[in-house]
């Protein structure tokens, strides 16, 4: 079985440095927030930022990006976090596991669940807010503040969630598909790429040349899911299979098939590492990563 080719310790070190602490009355709905960030993500958003923004900052010979990152690949983390805590509400897919563990709800009860996601939502914009006052860059960063809003927002993950919601139980055509897929998986990768940049310096033209990568991926990596359900085994995955099939939602695989879902993987794939060449530097790792999510087996 593959595995990241990446040694993420740094980066689960900054993100539990930005989680608040649990303590206070309010201390039940912070435990539920940090076991939703800490319940074993592969981390691949912050990762991407991280190695998006070393490309950018190492053009220029700059020091100190890791510090003017670090709160950045937190705050998209925990967005992340937040929708995979609503995603599984009984009111969204009603699932129960995630990551081979209980899901929030099911520990914590359906209220304290939801506020458990509000709470990472707002704690987000906090950090990510406070860097931009901190920051050596504050132009950069308030560019990267600008797309973690506009990539979580109704115009990016919030926007796909809300269609597909709405959807469920209708056959989507293509168009709505892709629509859903752009947005509710896709829009974060692209704020990965694009934060990395913008924090590292980048030109606008830059940042939309990261945003087409952070697409591409993103296409790639929801399609090879929906590939996934159809082909892995429920421990390989850590979540109950055939839970698009149960809530009654078009996939990839349902909309055109097993042999077109792969080669739709493979296309995007490529295109991606196409563009990637257009970063400065060393780009071994980002390509590195960009494959084992595009042909990732669980």
């Amino acid at each position: 079985m593959p595995t990241l080719p990446y040694d993420k310790t740094e980066i689960e070190t900054l993100i539990r440095a930005a989680l608040p602490r649990e303590e206070g009355l309010q201390r039940t709905v912070i435990r539920a927030m940090r076991e939703a960030v800490e319940n074993g993500g592969k981390r691949i958003r912050p990762i991407l930022l991280f190695e998006t923004c070393r490309c950018f900052a190492a053009r220029r010979g700059e020091t100190g990006w890791k510090e003017e990152a670090a709160p950045f690949l937190a705050a998209l983390e925990m967005i992340h976090s937040f929708s995979l805590v609503h995603d599984d509400l009984p009111c969204m897919d009603n699932d129960t596991l995630r990551r081979g563990k209980p899901t929030t709800w099911y520990v914590y009860g359906e209220a304290m669940g939801t506020l458990a996601g509000d709470g990472l939502v707002l704690e987000a914009l906090t950090v990510a807010g406070r860097a931009v006052g901190q920051s050596r860059h504050p132009e950069r960063a308030a560019r990267a503040l600008a797309i973690l809003g506009e990539k979580s927002g109704v115009f990016g993950m919030l926007g796909g969630q809300s269609v597909d919601v709405e959807k469920t139980g209708e056959r989507l055509d293509a168009t709505t598909l892709d629509f859903i897929y752009r947005l509710k998986t896709g829009a974060l990768l692209e704020a990965a790429f694009m934060m990395g940049a913008a924090l590292g310096g980048a030109s606008e033209a830059e940042i939309s040349c990261a945003e087409q990568i952070g697409r591409s991926v993103g296409l790639a990596f929801q399609i090879q899911d929906d590939i996934l359900d159809e082909t892995a085994t429920e421990a390989e995955l850590g979540k109950p299979l055939h839970s698009d099939e149960k809530n009654q939602k078009t996939t990839y695989v349902s909309l055109f098939g097993l042999e077109a879902a792969r080669e739709a993987v493979r296309q995007q794939s490529e295109a991606a590492e196409k563009r990637l060449r257009e970063f400065p530097g060393e780009t071994e790792t980002l390509a590195a990563l960009i494959a084992y999510l595009t042909n990732r087996r669980f």
